[in-house]
Order: C-alpha cells, then structure tokens, then sequence
C-alpha cells in the first residue's frame, strides 16, 4: 500500500509541477512519460487528453528493447504547444509501440500539420502505411515526402530506399511457386499477450525463447523479458515453462546463445530507467543442471555502448554480436570477437561493409550445413523493416548477402532466425520471429520450403544451317568439382533434358562423327527459385572434307580502315576460343579478308593486321599460339562481286567479301 501511495503522490506532483506550463494536466503528464521514452503512459494520458478527459486505456504493448525506433542525423524540434502536438505525439507514441494501424490515422491528421514544426508526418504516414501493407499508398506517400523534404539527411536517405524497397515489394509478391512456402504461428510457443522472438536451440529437441508474456509478477508485470523453454519438434511445442537462468526483478533478459558442449551461456541484459536503457552481454556457467549468476563480458564494454544478440559459431571459436559501438558502419552493427574454450572473449571486430549498412545490422546466427551466414537489416533494399539476409562463406570470407525474399520475409520486422535444414536447403526446417501478423510484438512462426528438383534442357544445332540436330552425345560436367553429372543424347528435336537438385555451374559438352566437339558453360536462371532453365543453345561446326575448305567465323567486325576488333565481335571468338579447347589437337590458320575498296598492297596489309588480331584475341583466351597461324588474303579472294554489272556498288557482295574464315591444318 506504502508504494502505491507514493506512486500517486509522485503522479500528482508531477501533473501539478507541469500544469502550469501546458494548461493541461493530462497533457503535461502525458509530456513527462514521453519525454523519458514511456510511450504506453503517454498514450494513454493523450488519448484521455483527446476524449475531453474521459479515460481511454491503450493497448498493452510489450517494450522490445532492440527496436530502434528512430535513425536521424539531425534533432527535430517540434515547438507547438496546440492539440496538433498531441497529435503527432501520440501518433508518435503508437508508432514506436509498433501499432502501424493506430499511427497512421494520426499521421495523416498531420500530414496537413505546418511542415516546419512537424517534417516528419509524412515520412511516418507513409512508413505506417507501408507497415500496413498498403503499398501502392506508402509508395505515393514516400514520394511527396521526398520532393518536398529539404534536409539531405538519413531521413532523405532512408525515403529513397523505401521507394526501392517498395518496388522489390511488388515484384516479390510476383513471385512464381509462392504457394511452396509454408509458414505459420507456432501457437504453443505464443502468448495470448506479450511478444515471443529470439529462438535458440539447445538441444534436438528442446527450443529456448524470450517472451514478455504475463508471469504472475506484481513487482516486473507482463512486459518483462524473460527466457523461456520447451520440447519441439516437427512444428509442434510441448509445454512452455521458465528456463533456470537467474534473473534480478530489476533486469530483462533477452537473446541466448551457447557454446556447443552446451556448458557456457551468453545473453543479453539490460536495465530500462525513465531516460535511457542499457544493454550488455553477459556469460553464465552451467554446474549439473543449474546456470551460475551471469555476469557481464568485460572485454565488450564500453561507455555509453550498447552489446547484445550474441551468436556463439558452431565450432566454439567466436562469438558474433551486434552493437552501436564506435568505428563502425552506423547505427548498430555487427562484429565478432575470437572465443577460447573457457568463454574467454578476445577483441572485437567490425565485420566490414559488406555486412554492415549505415543503418542497423542485428540477429546474427550461422547455419553450419550449408555454411551460410544470417542476419537481419534495415539498411538494404528489401520487404520493409527489418528483413533476413543471407551470405555464403565463412566469416572471414563471406559473399554479397542477398534478401531472403517474401515470404520468409514480410513487410514488416523480421528478426532472429535459426534453422535444421539439411546442407541443400536452410529453409526447410526454420523457426523464426516476426511481427508480421502482430500489432504490436514479434512471434514465433515455423517455415518449410520444400526444395524441388531443378529441371534443365537444351537443344544441339548445327552451326551452318541452324537446324536441330539428333543422336548428338551431350556430357554434362560440375565445374566446380570437375566431376559429370549425366551423359545424355540429344531427341529427334536436337533437345536434351536432365535434372539437378540445386542449380551450379555447368558446362554441356556436345561430339558428334564429323563435327567438331564443341561445349557451352551456363549457371542457372538469376531468380534460384524457377524450377526450370534452358541453357543456351549448343551448336557444332562440321569438320572440313578437304584441307582448302574454310569455315566462316561470323560476326567478326572491325573498325573502319582499321584492325581493331569491335566488341560485337567477342562472342563469336569466345566460341571460336572455346571450339579449340575442347578439340586439343585442333591447329588452324586464321585468314583475314577484304573487299577491293582502297588499293591493293593496303587491302593487303589491313588483311594480315585483322588476321594477327584475331589470334591475338584467341591467345588473351588461353590458346596456345603454336595452333594458330595468320593469314591475310587482302581483296585477292573475293566470294561475291565488289561491282554490279553496270559498274555500280555492290554493298551487299561487299560486306561477304569483308570476312574471318579459318582452315584445318592439323585435327
């Protein structure tokens, strides 16, 4: 009783040492608890401010201590002391208690707001519209924010990504085989109220969690985080129960993570007063079956900084985690610091640019099968929010992350993801937390995406006539490992057909008797989920009955009067490259020729230069010069009139004239 006595003396002297600044004792309240970031206080001393003084609760929402709310290089002053300040600030207050559908109707009151008091309502509206799945809205929104803002700020910055990010929503939600994604909320592992996030496996089948749910707590209430447990396995909970790991009233205990023999624990913990909130990773012991004390990892700390979501690698020998300390990218970031067998920590490191943005990097986790590195970011282009990215590799060489992509992401935050899936597929047996069908907090759901069989096919032509040609054996090889795939012969339609389970890069060598054994190298389609892909077509060049019989290289130009390729040209000689390496004893002369425009001995001279810079091309190509011979035929040669017969040009018998042709000497 002494408390709750004190807690209203405190309360009335509060609204009575601000009344007489603002006029209003709802107001001036509601401006205390939203200057010292209790935005659920504030939310609802505006609301009762708004409905004439009548009391209208807000929603309980649970405070996640991760979310930045706001990313700024510049402080915004808003100085009206009207109703159009409670406005925004209450709009304000829902939209960092993650209640898009109750802030965007305040924001778009603003929006008509004077625009230097509140520059932000329309960046806000548009990003609240954007949470709510209104895409075309939050799209048009996110213009007029960005013709008419004048800072060249993050806000200016973060506008221009969203317009991208806004786009990449459309064409995701466009995507073919959707259907094959399976996702849904783990409704054993959610709380009726309260949020869920951060899964952890601890063992095969036991699945650690942070919830804010109700724990019956007069002293912290439902909106403590706190770690929970429970038996899982294909999709379904057993009984949720509160993990062993000492926990002070006064502190949140968040994201977990442990070392492979399952003996030390790291975690976040932090501490919230009514200005600031503070957060660490701490390492726990396990004796038998209980968890010593956590205490905080010295070597992460640092004044004013915050550390938290650990990630342990699976080998035990680094511990990756994300913070807004200094010398990074911006915002929060990730780095990794080494990590001996008795959880020493050495000093951290920032992961680099490649990984981190000018805006925050967080969640970090490693799927050791498939050896791809995870995390979540709000500072690349993607579904909106916080999304999950992906990076093959090991952490000291990894490649370009890529976006997940809809549906493991949505518009909205996704955050901490962990996954069982096998080597070739990370994304068939996944847990993962998001905000997506919440209005306010992050909850666990399960996703599986069955991983089809890729079907390829091509088709063999003949070079000379282009028609398809039939009983032509096709050698598919993994050019990766060097090892064949599959031996095919090509239908009656010159098509051959074969299947992998994951796109890689291949190379499909063609012989036929009488041809020239040729090969083409092809990756796959650029969107890796298309269950389909045809590889470029094949085609063969038939071997020369006599040793004067040329064949035509077409395709080759040059610049005028010169001997100088044009790029038009590199394809055809790349084939050209390419049909001597896969006929090794193939040695053949190279001849150049001109039409008769110009003087003789010049034709002459121009024909053994372009012959000389097409064996030039071909030894850049990994050919060795000793197969190759140059030869210029200048004008000497012609296939076609350079002259119609009444003495006019010929432009069409020129331009056969103009042409690269080589001989077999040697098969």
């Amino acid at each position: 009783m002494k408390k709750f006595i004190v807690l209203l003396v405190t309360l009335s002297g509060l609204i009575t040492a601000a009344q007489s600044q603002t006029g209003n004792p709802y107001v001036a309240a509601a401006d205390k608890y939203f200057a010292a970031g209790d935005y659920f206080s504030a939310a609802e001393y505006y609301e009762t401010y708004l409905n004439g003084g009548k009391s209208k609760k807000a929603q309980a929402a649970a405070f996640n201590p991760y979310v930045v709310t706001e990313a700024s290089n510049k402080k915004v002053t808003v100085t009206s002391t009207s109703k159009e300040k409670v406005i925004y600030n209450l709009a304000e207050c829902y939209r960092k208690l993650h209640y898009p559908d109750k802030a965007a109707t305040l924001y778009q009151q603003a929006t008509s707001f004077n625009k230097a008091e509140f520059p932000l309502a329309t960046f806000h509206y548009a990003s609240t519209l954007r949470a709510q799945g209104k895409y075309d809205e939050s799209l048009a929104a996110f213009q007029v924010f960005k013709e008419s803002y004048p800072e060249k700020d993050s806000y200016a910055r973060i506008a221009a990504m969203e317009i991208e990010n806004l786009q990449f929503v459309k064409s995701q939600m466009a995507r073919k085989n959707l259907d094959a994604y399976k996702i849904q909320k783990n409704t054993a592992l959610n709380a009726a109220e309260g949020g869920s996030y951060a899964p952890t496996w601890v063992n095969e089948n036991t699945l650690w969690f942070t919830s804010t749910r109700a724990q019956g707590d007069s002293k912290t209430g439902a909106n403590h985080n706190r770690v929970y447990q429970s038996t899982y396995a294909n999709g379904n909970a057993g009984t949720v129960s509160l993990t062993n790991i000492p926990q002070p009233s006064d502190m949140q205990q968040g994201v977990t993570s442990l070392t492979p023999d399952g003996n030390t624990l790291f975690l976040t913990r932090w501490t919230k007063t009514r200005s600031s909130k503070t957060s660490g990773i701490y390492i726990s012991k396990k004796s038998g079956d209980t968890w010593s004390e956590p205490t905080l990892v010295s070597r992460l700390e640092m004044t004013g900084v915050n550390n938290q979501e650990p990630f342990v690698m699976p080998n035990g020998n680094a511990l990756v985690f994300s913070s807004d300390r200094p010398d990074g990218a911006g915002g929060f970031d990730l780095w990794v610091a080494s990590l001996d067998l008795d959880g020493s920590v050495g000093v951290p490191v920032n992961m680099g640019t490649n990984i981190n943005t000018a805006l925050d990097e967080r969640a970090p986790s490693y799927h050791n099968a498939s050896n791809t590195f995870v995390f979540s970011s709000n500072g690349r282009v993607g579904m909106g929010g916080f999304d999950f990215y992906y990076a093959k590799g090991t952490l000291d060489q990894l490649s370009a992350p890529k976006n997940f992509g809809y549906p493991v992401n949505s518009v909205k935050d996704d955050l901490y993801f962990t996954s069982k899936g096998p080597a070739r597929n990370i994304l068939e047996d996944v847990v993962l937390s998001s905000d997506r069908e919440a209005a306010c907090c992050l909850e666990l759901f399960s996703l599986s995406k069955p991983k089809p069989i890729k079907q390829l096919s091509g088709t063999v032509l003949d070079c000379k006539n282009n028609q398809p040609m039939a009983n032509v054996k096709v050698v598919i090889m993994d050019t990766i490992n060097n090892r064949q795939i599959t031996e095919l012969t090509t239908d009656a339609t010159g098509k051959y057909n074969f299947t992998v389970e994951d796109y890689l890069p291949l190379k499909a060598m063609a012989s036929n008797s009488g041809y020239f054994n040729n090969s083409v190298h092809f990756n796959g389609p650029a969107d890796e989920e298309e269950a389909a892909f045809q590889s470029p077509d094949l085609c063969l060049t038939q071997i020369p009955e006599t040793p004067e019989e040329t064949v035509e290289v077409k395709n080759v130009y040059y610049d005028f009067n010169s001997a100088s390729l044009q790029k038009t040209s590199y394809a055809s000689l790349d084939n050209l490259a390419q049909l001597l390496k896969d006929n090794p004893n193939l040695q053949i002369e190279l001849d150049a020729h001109t039409d008769s425009k110009g003087e003789e001995d010049y034709n002459q001279k121009l024909s053994d230069a372009r012959a000389d810079a097409v064996v030039a091309y071909l030894v850049k190509k990994g050919i060795d010069p000793s197969r190759l011979v140059a030869k210029g035929f200048g004008e000497s040669m012609p296939v076609a009139e350079n002259t119609n017969p009444d003495g006019t040009d010929n432009p069409d018998g020129r331009q056969l004239n103009r042409r690269t042709e080589f001989k077999v000497l040697k098969k």
